[in-house]
C-alpha cells in the first residue's frame, strides 16, 4: 500500500511566548490556541500563566485572568468545549499528583475550581484527555499508587463527572497514553482500543498495515474517520521523567472503519519545516486555513534539550 501524503508547516511566532518547555498542554478554541504549564528543568513547573498565540498573526500575550488559577504543574492536560477549557491533573513542585479541575472562560479571562478532593477521577499525571462538542474525557496516566487505565468524562452541560466501566485486562494501565474520538467513539492507541459511550462498552480491536512501533507521550488526533499519532517515547529512558529516551518522529494514521494503520510520507518536509523526533509535547486538534490537522508545540528532544517550536501538520487527503 502506497503512504499517503500530509505536509508540516513550521509557524513563526512573534512576541515573548511561553518558550521552551515540555509536559505543558495546549488547546485551540477559535482563532486562538491556549498554553498552560509544563517544565524547562526536569519536574520544575515553569510558570501557571495562560499564553495565547493568535493563530491569525502568530502573536503571543498572556491572558490578564480573574478567579482562582490554578497553581504551577507539569504532567497537565486540557481540552475545550465551545468557549471553555478545562485544565485536569497534573504535578505540582513537589512531586505531588494532582485531581483538580478548573475551567478557563476564552471571552472572561476568569479561571473556576470546578472539583477537587473526593470528587472525580483520582490524582494524576501524563494522563490523556479528549473532548467532543459536550464531554471532556479523562484516560489512565500516572497515578499516588502507579498507572492508571480508567475512563471519566466530564459533562459540562450537566456539570458532572461521569466514571466509566473500566475496559478488559488486554487494555493495561499506562501513563502517557494516547485518546483521540473518531465515530463517536473515544480511541486509545496504539494498541488499540474504543469506549463507545451510548453502550458503555469497551471493545479492543485488531488492525493491519503498517503498524506504529509502541510508544508513549506522543501527539495524536482525531479527524473525521482517522487518528493520527506523531512522535513519541519508543523506548524510556532509565532516568524515568528526568531523562530523554528514544523518541520517533514518524507519523501514522488509522481508519477507524478499515482498521488498518498507514504511516504518512512526509519525506517533502525536511529540515526546519520538520518538528522531528520528540515526546512530551503539546498538541491539539485545529484549523490551518480552513483545513483540519494537529499542532505540535515544544516537548523534549532526544538529547533531553526543551524545544519551543511549534508545527502545524495537513492532511493533503483524508484517504477517502
Amino acid at each position: 500500500m502506497a503512504s499517503a501524503q500530509g505536509k508540516w508547516v513550521k509557524l513563526e511566532q512573534k512576541g515573548s511566548g511561553p518558550g521552551a518547555r515540555s509536559s505543558h498542554a495546549i488547546t485551540i478554541v477559535g482563532q486562538k490556541a491556549y498554553v498552560f504549564g509544563g517544565e524547562f528543568t526536569p519536574r520544575v513547573p515553569v510558570d501557571n500563566h495562560m499564553h495565547v498565540l493568535d493563530l491569525n498573526d502568530l502573536t503571543w500575550s498572556v491572558a490578564e485572568v480573574t478567579g482562582n488559577a490554578p497553581p504551577p504543574r507539569v504532567g497537565v492536560t486540557m481540552a475545550s468545549v465551545g468557549e471553555t477549557i478545562y485544565v485536569f491533573g497534573g504535578r505540582d513542585a513537589t512531586h505531588t499528583e494532582l485531581n483538580e479541575l478548573y475551567s478557563f472562560d476564552t471571552v472572561t479571562n476568569k479561571w473556576t475550581l470546578i472539583s477537587s478532593g473526593d470528587t472525580g477521577p483520582a490524582h494524576r499525571s501524563y494522563h490523556s484527555v479528549t473532548s467532543d462538542d459536550r464531554r471532556v474525557y479523562v484516560f489512565g496516566g500516572c497515578g499516588v499508587n502507579g498507572r492508571l487505565n480508567d475512563l471519566w468524562a466530564y459533562d459540562g452541560a450537566e456539570k458532572k463527572w461521569i466514571k466509566f466501566p473500566l475496559p478488559g485486562e488486554n487494555c493495561k494501565p499506562r501513563g502517557g497514553p494516547g485518546l483521540a474520538v473518531a465515530q463517536g467513539k473515544i480511541w486509545s492507541s496504539t494498541d488499540v482500543h474504543f469506549f463507545d459511550p451510548v453502550n458503555e462498552k469497551w471493545v479492543q480491536v485488531e488492525t493491519s498495515g503498517e503498524k506504529p512501533t509502541p510508544r508513549s507521550v506522543f501527539s495524536t488526533v482525531g479527524i473525521g474517520k482517522y487518528i493520527f499519532i506523531s512522535g513519541g517515547e519508543v523506548d524510556p529512558s532509565d532516568l524515568g521523567h528526568l531523562g530523554a529516551g528514544q523518541f520517533s518522529g514518524d507519523l501514522y494514521a488509522l481508519d477507524t472503519e478499515t482498521l488498518v494503520w498507514q504511516k504518512w510520507d512526509d519525506s517533502s518536509n525536511s529540515g526546519d519545516n520538520h518538528p522531528g523526533p520528540r515526546g512530551w509535547c503539546a498538541y491539539a486538534p485545529g484549523k490551518r486555513d480552513e483545513q483540519p490537522g494537529l499542532l505540535v508545540y515544544g516537548g523534549n528532544s532526544p538529547s533531553n534539550d526543551r524545544l519551543g517550536d511549534i508545527f502545524f501538520f495537513t492532511p493533503s487527503s483524508l484517504l477517502a
